[in-house]
């Protein structure tokens, strides 16, 4: 942030051939997407995509995918309801990483954040059984995972954003309750949610047997040390 992000405005690669000589690896979390790809050209360590803009964040997601694995025992076969603003870099990322099993994906978001057509075709070309929803109550009811983010987000593309005082409030065609949850869902679907949330997931949900975001978060926390470690050699 120093060097990169405000002052000096130096370029990704004259800060990267700083950082290597700092450390035996960069963990990068940028507000520029591709930003981790541009400075993998030029580091001679290894470069950890941590978030990049709107693009993804794929060490959330094989978090993700590692604690479903844990509490359900499989990915294949489960039915993925996806809550969140879709421009997203875990809802990217997730649906990436969903390609590559047997499962069926629904979306929910507010009109306006939506997925593009340029992300649609793509997951139709890589096969993604996918749908699109208005109101969580309306398919809740298929859902084995939950997988959710707030609706109301800042600017990714900005490297600092002020906090204003007040927040928009989360539509409720995209909220998570504990009655709709008692009313519609499977009673083994799981909750995600990488956290922090807002009004989208109220704190009464964490007393139910469908909350998973306390595991998530102690999962990747391990399996961020299991991604260091293989990179670095301390174990195959």
């Amino acid at each position: 942030m120093t060097r990169a992000g405000d002052w000096y405005q130096e370029s990704i690669k004259d800060t990267v051939k700083m950082l290597e000589y700092y450390g035996d690896a960069i963990v990068m979390r940028h507000f520029q997407q591709g930003a981790p790809a541009e400075a993998a050209k030029w580091a001679s360590v290894p470069v950890i995509n941590a978030g990049d803009g709107w693009g993804e964040h794929p060490t959330q997601v094989l978090t993700d995918l590692y604690t479903i694995l844990q509490e359900m025992g499989t990915i294949d076969g489960l039915t993925f309801l996806c809550i969140v603003d879709m421009r997203m870099r875990t809802m990217h990322s997730i649906s990436y990483a969903l390609t590559k099993f047997d499962t069926e994906v629904y979306y929910v978001s507010p009109p306006e954040m939506s997925l593009t057509k340029e992300f649609k075709k793509e997951q139709k070309e890589y096969n993604l059984r996918f749908f699109e929803a208005d109101h969580v109550a309306d398919v809740i009811d298929k859902a084995d995972v939950i997988y959710m983010e707030p609706v109301v987000q800042p600017d990714y593309t900005k490297a600092r954003q002020e906090a204003s005082k007040e927040h928009d409030l989360t539509p409720d065609n995209s909220k998570i309750t504990r009655k709709l949850l008692k009313e519609k869902a499977k009673r083994e679907a799981i909750i995600l949610h990488s956290l922090p949330r807002m009004d989208e997931l109220p704190p009464d949900v964490d007393k139910t047997q469908h909350a998973r975001y306390w595991e998530e978060a102690f999962n990747g926390v391990v399996m961020r040390m299991a991604i260091l470690a293989l990179l670095l050699g301390a174990m195959e």
